[in-house]
């Protein structure tokens, strides 16, 4: 995985925005459209201004590209129910100002931490056994074609009988991660 630092004015940006968005979904477990929508509209503005050298169109179409791919790779979750509206929608911000080739660096470090913060809530809720027969159930309807959460409500992302998670702090933490690498491997 190569890391990649945005240009400052994207950086600031994208780091203003996952913050945000990563305290709203702390207290209020969901993200405004507002802000996302501001997310998105900026990526695609700073694209055009910063990248392109007076060109707009490369640096919209980069912008795009990691708005198609963080989108559509999270609407795939969010069909599924394992992902919020919220979050399909501040990882299409995050891909219009990254580009798609940062978004998948930030997506693979997320979910290496929501991983990992999901094994600490399942340790420390004491459910680990019960988590292994729910990732069973999910193989198991994922073999038959079906969805998961119409068997077991729990596992509806809407549902408050599961272990939730905010989601959007953890995808803070992923770009944030993913920024002080590539800050580090751009230094050295």
């Amino acid at each position: 995985m190569a890391f990649s630092l945005p240009p400052r004015g994207i950086e600031v940006v994208l780091l203003s925005l996952v913050i945000g968005a990563a305290i709203y979904d702390i207290r209020f477990r969901r993200i405004p459209n507002w802000l996302t929508l501001a997310g998105v509209i900026l990526g695609l503005a700073l694209n055009a201004w910063l990248v392109s050298d007076g060109q707009p169109l490369p640096g919209l179409l980069f912008s795009l590209k990691g708005l198609a791919l963080g989108f559509g790779f999270y609407f795939f979750l969010y069909a599924i129910h394992a992902m919020g509206a919220g979050d399909v929608k501040l990882m299409a911000a995050v891909g219009a100002m990254v580009g798609w080739q940062d978004w998948f660096g930030i997506f693979l470090l997320t979910a290496i931490l929501g991983g990992i913060t999901g094994m600490l809530l399942v340790l420390a809720r004491k459910r680990l056994k019960h988590t292994f027969f729910n990732m069973a159930f999910i193989l198991s309807e994922m073999k038959s074609g079906r969805s998961a959460h119409l068997g077991r409500e729990e596992l509806d992302v809407k549902s408050n009988k599961g272990l939730r998670q905010p989601h959007g702090a953890i995808i803070a933490l992923g770009t944030i991660l993913f920024v002080g690498l590539a800050a580090y491997y751009t230094q050295a």
